[in-house]
């Protein structure tokens, strides 16, 4: 897996040094790796056993991916198991 040199250089010092959330950016990570650029249906269990994060870190850390626009997520109702697209917007995509 090739990964883009701005989630080293940039996105890495901004969530976790200046935001202070490197569950943020473990999370990110971890759907980075696992959408390959479309959207993957993946369950809050399986990012946090992913991360080795607890299922509430990934929640939170889902909900700032979202709001930096980093992350969309699609779910049919609340408890349904997300569809996540992972956004690259230093690249002008969405």
């Amino acid at each position: 897996m090739e990964i883009d040199p701005y989630v080293i250089d940039v996105l890495l010092p901004d969530l976790v040094g200046h935001d202070r959330h490197p569950s943020a950016y473990l999370t990110y990570l971890y759907l980075y790796r696992h959408t390959a650029d479309k959207a993957a249906e993946l369950s809050l269990r399986q990012i946090a056993e992913g991360t080795g994060l607890s299922r509430r870190a990934v929640q939170a850390a889902l909900a700032r991916l979202e709001g930096r626009g980093l992350v969309d997520i699609e779910r049919d109702s609340i408890t349904s198991v997300g569809r996540y697209t992972v956004n690259r917007p230093w690249q002008g995509s969405r």
